[in-house]
């Protein structure tokens, strides 16, 4: 299985690496490629991982030259794959909108200043770090090739799940991950 990475170059989402370092046969794209060469990589993979800082609009395109890196234009694309993966802010109502398929976050914690406007006021950075780095180890050990995506969504239910017993904010993640 081929696989592109999008994650947009940004040093407050490098604790995502860890999702997508162990995939064999990957193209990882972090900055400066044109929305023809997105589509054109999106045509030639079997699945995308798509992850960083986004909105209900899209994924954020940090280094990318425009606000969007996936947005409303890529859709038709990422509509023929069943096997993406969508991680960041509100990804739940993108890929709910345009019906998409794979695995997917809705709003996801990954700062201190995100869990106080979520309602988790005085949590500590090392909570939310612990939160961060197990779900990103836990998620990149559940995609291997030869796993259905509903495998590795049912494997990281149960791993992150367990840590979501004693972490607020993972408890608050654990509570938004899906799959369609």
């Amino acid at each position: 299985m081929k696989t592109l990475v999008i994650h947009p170059s940004d040093y407050s989402t490098d604790f995502l690496k860890p999702i997508y370092e162990g995939v064999e046969n990957k193209t990882v794209i972090t900055q400066g490629k044109s929305r023809e060469e997105i589509i054109e990589l999106i045509e030639s993979h079997d699945r995308v991982m798509m992850m960083g800082h986004g909105s209900p609009s899209g994924l954020f395109g940090i280094g990318f030259n425009r606000m969007f890196v996936v947005d409303n234009g890529l859709v038709e694309h990422l509509n023929k794959k069943e096997n993406n993966v969508f991680i960041w802010c509100n990804a739940d109502r993108f890929v709910e909108r345009f019906q998409l398929k794979g695995l997917y976050s809705g709003m996801f914690i990954s700062e201190v200043g995100e869990a106080y406007y979520c309602g988790l006021p005085d949590v500590p950075q090392p909570v939310v770090d612990e939160s961060n780095d197990e779900f990103a180890r836990m998620l990149g050990g559940c995609f291997t090739d030869k796993k259905q995506l509903t495998e590795s969504y049912s494997d990281i239910k149960n791993s992150y799940g367990k840590l979501a017993e004693t972490n607020i904010v993972a408890k608050y993640n654990y509570e938004r991950l899906y799959i369609a």
